[in-house]
């Protein structure tokens, strides 16, 4: 595994465990990397529930109850829509956090307004509040997506250290 990754996956364990959390991802560009980052650590069953992929709208609505209504109004790659995946995740799981992402990594499909590199990233606390953030990231698919799973694990660690220390929460 990738040696930053599992650095990440480490990290968030300990910073969950120390919570008692439990964690659920939605994901939609990443196709289930977040998920994989996190079971790649042994024990992560302690605190990683279940993850989702929700590559196709279909699915974000089936799975995690994202209104179509969004969809048609934001589209897939948006704050709205990441804000309702994470809240989903946490609605159709046990988890007490999650993330949640949808973007264009590329190399097509993006445009003026939604350029290749868009990711946008959602976060959702059963007992607490949500963030969401848009993110530019460069490179080519791998790195986009990579890159947007570290971001995602980063913010992870923050959330759950921040909760344990009572301090203020920073989404970067």
């Amino acid at each position: 595994m990738d040696p930053i990754l599992q650095d990440l996956s480490i990290r968030l364990g300990h910073a969950l465990s120390a919570q008692g959390w439990q964690l659920a991802t939605a994901e939609s560009c990443t196709g289930g990397w977040i998920a994989e980052a996190v079971t790649a650590t042994a024990g992560s069953s302690a605190w990683f529930d279940r993850g989702f992929v929700t590559y196709s709208n279909a699915a974000k609505v089936d799975m995690l109850g994202v209104n179509e209504a969004t969809l048609t109004k934001h589209g897939a790659v948006s704050e709205a829509t990441v804000a309702e995946m994470a809240r989903g995740a946490i609605a159709h799981s046990r988890a007490d956090i999650s993330v949640a992402v949808s973007g264009i990594a590329g190399p097509g499909g993006g445009s003026a307004d939604k350029p290749v590199g868009m990711i946008c990233l959602g976060w959702a606390r059963r007992l607490g509040p949500s963030h969401s953030q848009t993110l530019y990231l460069t490179g080519d698919r791998e790195a986009v997506r990579r890159q947007t799973v570290i971001a995602a694990l980063e913010t992870l660690i923050g959330l759950a250290n921040a909760e344990g220390s009572n301090s203020a929460i920073s989404v970067p």
